[in-house]
């Protein structure tokens, strides 16, 4: 599920050349992520990687993520987790 995610993120990243010869890209929705290379390939590299990192954070933090083509990370986390009893 994991790859899948970022296979559909990576599918919506919007690449730009700039007008210093580099390459600037991003993944809409995705707040402050974003990436540049020399290279389009570079950039998307970047981008990937940058984004694996993200999704981490945002993970452990709990954030809501968008739901990308049916395919959803948002599944219980601290909002849905309840406290062991406890021990005796």
């Amino acid at each position: 599920m994991l790859t899948e995610y970022v296979e559909k993120a990576m599918s919506l990243a919007k690449v730009e050349k700039t007008e210093d010869g580099r390459y600037f890209a991003i993944i809409p929705g995705f707040k402050g992520l974003w990436a540049d290379g020399d290279t389009r390939n570079g950039c998307l590299g970047e981008l990937r990687s940058s984004f694996e990192e993200w999704l981490v954070i945002a993970l452990r933090e709990d954030d809501e993520l968008p739901v990308l083509s049916g395919v959803t990370l948002n599944f219980g986390g601290k909002r849905w987790q309840t406290p062991l009893p406890a021990e005796n």
